[in-house]
């Protein structure tokens, strides 16, 4: 029998590996995540500062006024500090309960945890409301990581992106803590709409109305999810991650293109009853969590398309359901998280259709 071990050079070396791919994506995190904090700070600040609160403003807030802090807006460390009070609890638990899980699946797998738990536990924190109950988030880790990965074999043989599978989880099983209606502004039993619900009760659809600049919202300093509202930060993210090799830039610029064409195309059609259908591509860029969702999210290496044509196809897909769901039903003036589900389950069929066509193409060419 021939000898089929590998025998002298040449061999090849490839830098590339999921370790890199795992470290790149963290890194890649902490510019949204830091202004996340920030963020998560200056937004309780700013309503801690409003006339007519009442005394109880919960922990947080006693603690801040404890170190003499105080609740200025303006005060950079006092923000840090606060927002450092709503995101570490939560990331703590989520990232505790994450490792447990998939802990307990390696034991019973016999091979190592994966590595990618904390960009997942990362991932999940970052898209959560600051206000959230540590059990709930605690409870959407637990089904993001069982149900939508582990279930299906770990890391590499889930199809649906594991961080929107415990969100959605969350979304439909606790509605009033998690719609982006009821609020996201910081303030133990305050809420309020961010400004996509309040632009789809503005009666005159006029984005400046709601007090919101646009450059205030690419910077990210408006009410939102914990580590979703930058797209400066996610615009810095994407460079350097497809620079890296770690993220496809054609789901990206696919998602851009789509989610520019289906605006456009609302806009012509306009709609007088319906407030949405009036903005334009470049406030949706910066609206809601659009930036971050098709950077980290829609580009994830499982879920996704792994075709190069598949690639665009599936980018002008999530663009476009983004829009279609914003317009379409106020209830979900997001859209991002649906999107890239509806995505995600079309994806293995984008790419056996575009394998397909390629089969067919060939075949004629070599005929």
């Amino acid at each position: 029998m021939m000898d089929e071990r590998t025998g002298m050079a040449p061999h090849i070396r490839d830098g590339f590996s999921f370790a890199y791919a795992t470290r790149v994506l963290v890194f890649a995190l902490i510019p949204g995540l830091a202004l996340g904090v920030f963020n998560v700070g200056f937004q309780a600040n700013v309503k801690l500062a409003a006339p007519g609160i009442s005394d109880d403003l919960g922990w947080r807030a006693d603690l801040i006024d404890g170190l003499g802090l105080g609740h200025d807006p303006s005060a950079f460390f006092s923000a840090l500090v606060h927002g450092l009070l709503y995101v570490v609890p939560i990331f703590v638990v989520v990232y505790a309960v994450a490792l447990g899980w998939s802990g307990l699946f390696s034991k019973i797998r016999r091979r190592p945890i994966g590595g990618d738990i904390l960009a997942l536990a990362l991932l999940f924190t970052m898209i959560l409301p600051a206000t959230i109950p540590l059990w709930q988030a605690a409870l959407g880790i637990t089904f993001a990581v069982v149900m939508g990965r582990e279930i299906f074999g770990g890391a590499g043989k889930y199809f649906l992106n594991p961080p929107l599978t415990g969100l959605a989880f969350l979304y439909v099983t606790y509605p009033k803590e998690m719609t982006i209606e009821t609020n996201w502004t910081m303030i133990d039993a305050f809420t309020e709409p961010t400004y996509l619900q309040l632009l789809g009760r503005d009666d005159s659809g006029t984005i400046a109305s709601l007090g919101t600049t646009w450059m205030q919202s690419f910077i990210g300093l408006v009410p939102g999810p914990i580590g979703t509202t930058s797209t400066l930060a996610c615009m810095i993210a994407a460079i350097y991650l497809i620079r890296s090799g770690v993220i496809s830039g054609r789901i990206v610029l696919g998602a851009l293109i789509g989610m520019v064409s289906a605006a456009v195309l609302v806009n012509q059609l306009g709609g007088e009853s319906n407030s949405y259908a009036g903005i334009s591509g470049h406030w949706h860029l910066v609206m809601g969590s659009f930036a971050f969702g098709i950077v980290f999210l829609a580009t994830d290496a499982t879920s996704s398309s792994m075709t190069e044509q598949g690639r665009w196809i599936y980018g002008l897909l999530v663009g476009f359901m983004v829009i279609v769901i914003r317009v379409g039903n106020g209830h979900h003036p997001d859209g991002v998280m649906f999107a890239v589900l509806f995505a995600n389950i079309f994806s293995p069929l984008i790419d056996y259709l575009v394998m397909r066509f390629n089969i067919r193409r060939r075949a004629k060419r070599d005929a």
